[in-house]
């Protein structure tokens, strides 16, 4: 059950009776940062992540859902790769022609899991992590590129103009869309050996609008989110006109975050183990200087602008009182200004279960390993 101290309950008490008279876009800015998005917290789930429909996590069982809205949880960011739910031959690589050829029995599973989560009052945010013609991510051959080819744009509004009628009548409330996962150039098209940069804001920008014309045009009350620039990095000036949110993540510093992490760092094996606050290449890292990497999105809050971080926490070779430490800093950095956040993921080796962490003393949770310091943190904010 969801834990609820002194001070949240009287200022709840006090905000029911009005809470009734108002609109949701006037309740979004009852927050006390103005953030015009909900403070959820929640999860990201990873059963649509990967391209290939038969090399997934596995199905996420229901009563994950009961859990977290046990534990007052009340959001899911589902991070889709758009192969997944496409019919192709994939012995090879993808055609333009094919990108959309839609798999029904696919489309179905990924709505089914949608509705079992609002079964458990559980905001779900659809989110692109692999897009026709970009992805953060290797591992798929692209036909093309979003930021230069047409198509590949045209195609990027098809699955979203698609998502949007899917739940054409399912309120805001409950249901986001996240266009695209932290975009940057592509690394085929950086010049520092597949450093990935920012985009330049008006080719992000065009991306984003052609989207939202289409979901807005299937239900204009459809609520759109756009991840930062940079890798989600960076708040997004050239989006702060059109009718959508962005997110933040919660990775930084990444020596931390993604200390170890083959994907993240060369010679990752070799990496110190780091300490918190870290000094590392001569720079410091500590709760200050969060606060100046989160003013920016703090003022994109207060300027109108929702916010949500749409991803944060560690890989499991961080220790654990060190990853405790760097991540009561940044919850809290957000959740003072009213920022809601999702963990990457909920059972996995960034999750709060089964994370195959060498340093944590486990609870036996209905058969699940259960990291309880991190729930408990997770809670108090």
């Amino acid at each position: 059950m969801k834990q609820t101290n002194r001070r949240d309950f009287i200022r709840n008490a006090g905000m029911a009776g009005t809470v009734l008279l108002l609109s949701q876009s006037e309740i979004f800015a009852l927050n006390k940062s103005k953030n015009k998005l909900p403070k959820w917290k929640g999860f990201n789930l990873l059963d649509f992540f990967s391209p290939d429909p038969t090399n997934t996590r596995g199905d996420t069982p229901e009563e994950y859902f009961k859990w977290m809205q046990d534990w007052g949880f009340d959001f899911v960011r589902l991070p889709m790769a758009y192969p997944y739910y496409l019919k192709f031959d994939r012995s090879r690589n993808i055609l333009p022609s094919e990108v959309r050829s839609i798999n029904v029995e696919a489309t179905d599973k990924i709505e089914n899991l949608v509705h079992m989560a609002h079964k458990h009052n559980l905001h779900v945010s659809l989110n692109l992590h692999r897009a026709p013609g970009y992805c953060i991510n290797a591992g798929f051959h692209e036909p093309y590129n979003l930021w230069t080819d047409q198509q590949a744009e045209d195609d990027f509004c098809f699955h979203w103009e698609f998502w949007a009628n899917k739940f054409k009548n399912t309120s805001h409330k409950k249901i986001s869309f996240d266009l695209l996962n932290e975009p940057s150039w592509r690394d085929d098209m950086n010049d520092q050996l597949g450093k990935k940069t920012a985009l330049p804001g008006n080719v992000y920008r065009k991306a984003v609008a052609a989207a939202v014309d289409k979901i807005r045009g299937v239900n204009k009350k459809h609520l759109i989110i756009a991840d930062g620039n940079n890798v989600g990095n960076n708040v997004t000036p050239e989006l702060t006109d059109l009718p959508v949110a962005q997110s933040c993540r919660g990775y930084n510093p990444g020596f931390i975050s993604h200390h170890k992490a083959s994907w993240a760092f060369k010679d990752a094996e070799n990496m110190p183990d780091p300490t918190w606050p870290l000094t590392r290449n001569e720079q410091t890292y500590d709760r200050q200087s969060l606060e100046k990497y989160y003013q920016p999105w703090i003022e994109l809050a207060k300027s109108g602008v929702g916010v949500h971080c749409g991803e944060c926490g560690c890989f499991n070779r961080t220790p654990h009182e060190v990853f405790l430490s760097w991540f009561k800093d940044v919850l809290e950095v957000l959740s003072e200004n009213g920022i809601g956040f999702a963990l990457w993921e909920f059972s996995g080796s960034f999750g709060l279960l089964n994370s195959g962490r060498k340093d944590v003393e486990y609870e036996n949770w209905f058969g699940q390993k259960l990291d309880r310091k991190l729930l408990s943190l997770l809670q108090s904010v």
